[in-house]
């Protein structure tokens, strides 16, 4: 797998999650933040990442570095996906359809930010199980890389792409 050089894409940041967390010490709580980022050209790179820091926008500027380091290229169907896939992180379960021009992208919160990042325009996505913001991200990256265009199935088939169609 060949890495993807981000100072070579226009990519554009989606902050998805930021959370306060704490940590009980003698002299009572020491708060820090965590922040989950998407960042995408809308042409179907994508990359996510998380942060940690004791301020908010360091936490932002550690999880967008994380985030150009992890772009992945997603293989697209016009403004949609080739066919319908489900990806699992954990306890979050998104499932993703592919649907018709003009439907627009129905997902919720963490899906939607990696959807429109990524540049698909029409998709049906329904998340199940846990509904924690990390997770759906991740589960929703996973589903993405597994798709498969028909080349691919093809060549897995030992078929032409017309036959595949024909089975």
């Amino acid at each position: 797998m060949e890495r993807i050089n981000p100072s070579e894409l226009d990519l554009k940041e989606k902050i998805v999650h930021i959370n306060r967390v704490a940590k009980v010490i003698k002299g009572g709580r020491r708060f820090s933040f965590n922040a989950t980022v998407v960042v995408g050209d809308r042409n179907g790179y994508i990359g996510t990442g998380m942060g940690k820091a004791n301020e908010v926008t360091d936490a932002i500027a550690k999880a967008t570095e994380s985030a150009k380091k992890n772009i992945i290229r997603i293989k697209l169907n016009g403004n949609t996906i080739p066919h319908s896939v489900l990806g699992k992180f954990n306890a979050g379960k998104v499932f993703l359809m592919p649907a018709s021009p003009g439907t627009g992208i129905i997902a919720g919160g963490a899906a939607r930010s990696i959807l429109e990042a990524c540049g698909i325009k029409d998709v049906f996505a329904k998340s199940h199980g846990s509904s924690n913001k990390h997770n759906l991200v991740k589960a929703t990256l996973r589903a993405l890389n597994s798709l498969l265009d028909l080349t691919e199935v093809a060549k897995k088939r030992d078929l032409t792409p017309r036959q595949v169609f024909e089975l």
